[in-house]
């Protein structure tokens, strides 16, 4: 099993982390930019934790984004599963005049 950075663990960081989906309004910033409205429930380091220890809590370095988006953003810590593209869905709005009832 893989280890967590205890860093994700600290009071510090969930703090920081619920801000930041709170200021997004829980929405994927990344499906948003392009015009798709999905749930967000992780929070990530635009510019990585490892290389940049120093920008851990900085917001300005966060963005909330969907597992989806994550996945694609980290795909060496996936499961070895094929990501499949979301597809778009579409809904057909049909108008219907009722027909003239005869007696």
């Amino acid at each position: 099993m893989k280890q967590v950075n205890p860093f994700y663990k600290s009071k510090e960081w969930r703090k920081c982390r619920e801000k930041v989906l709170i200021r997004d309004h829980y929405l994927c910033q990344q499906c948003l930019r392009k015009g798709i409205l999905t749930t967000a429930n992780t929070v990530h380091h635009i510019k990585p934790l490892e290389d940049y220890p120093e920008l851990a809590l900085d917001e300005n370095n966060l963005e909330s984004i969907c597992p989806t988006c994550h996945n694609k953003e980290h795909p060496e810590k996936g499961r070895g599963k094929k990501v499949e593209p979301q597809r778009k869905r579409r809904a057909t709005i049909l108008k219907a005049e009722p027909n003239p009832e005869r007696w």
